[in-house]
């Protein structure tokens, strides 16, 4: 399942990019087979490394699917309607160690995220003053993203983790078929994995 990028709401497929070899190592070989001697030799010792440990585990270990969404996602996920305010949203991250809040219209559908570091960029005195300032009574629809990265739970999780490195987005939240959130998958889910199962096991 692919990743969605949604704009006030829009929906659209995300493009991301196939898993594939490293150029340099596949450039290292010629269309014959033969190893290019221009290559430096540094890469021509990666690439034969690179060939050995392809053809073991040929032979050694069995392919596998790799982990998806919900197998790592954090459900249920916590949300706010468009119509809270920025001292809700704060109260609620700060309580409970939130960086990311998924935004839901009255419909319960996706809309919007926010961070801790959107409140704190609108509303400095968060930090300080807490709730108690008048900017903090703002919605939350005034200031939330409105391009939203979300993904299935059948997606893959490799897909997830390009995409947020690719966009420099912390969390992508997980929706069923009406784009309601169901689960999040954050940074710190993907570091968790990868130091709980190894990253043979999480990759492949």
């Amino acid at each position: 399942m692919s990743i969605v990028q949604a704009i006030h709401g829009v929906a659209d497929t995300y493009p991301v990019k196939p898993v594939t070899p490293r150029d340099p190592l596949v450039n290292a070989v010629d269309t014959e087979g033969n190893r290019d001697q221009h290559q430096p030799p540094a890469d021509r010792t990666a690439l034969a490394a690179q060939q050995a440990y392809e053809e073991q585990t040929k032979h050694t270990r069995p392919s596998k699917p790799a982990m998806l969404a919900r197998d790592l996602m954090t459900a249920p996920v916590l949300t706010l309607p468009s119509d809270s305010t920025l001292a809700e949203a704060w109260a609620i991250m700060t309580r409970r160690s939130f960086r990311h809040l998924p935004i839901i219209s009255l419909h319960g559908a996706l809309v919007g995220m926010v961070s801790d570091r959107d409140l704190i960029r609108h509303v400095p005195e968060l930090v300080t003053n807490g709730v108690a300032t008048q900017a903090a009574g703002r919605k939350l629809a005034e200031i939330m993203s409105p391009r939203v990265f979300s993904a299935a739970p059948t997606t893959d999780i490799r897909d997830i983790a390009r995409v947020m490195m690719e966009e420099r987005v912390g969390a992508l939240p997980i929706l069923d078929s009406e784009r309601r959130p169901i689960g999040i998958v954050s940074k710190q889910d993907l570091l968790r994995s990868l130091a709980n199962h190894g990253p043979l096991e999480l990759w492949t």
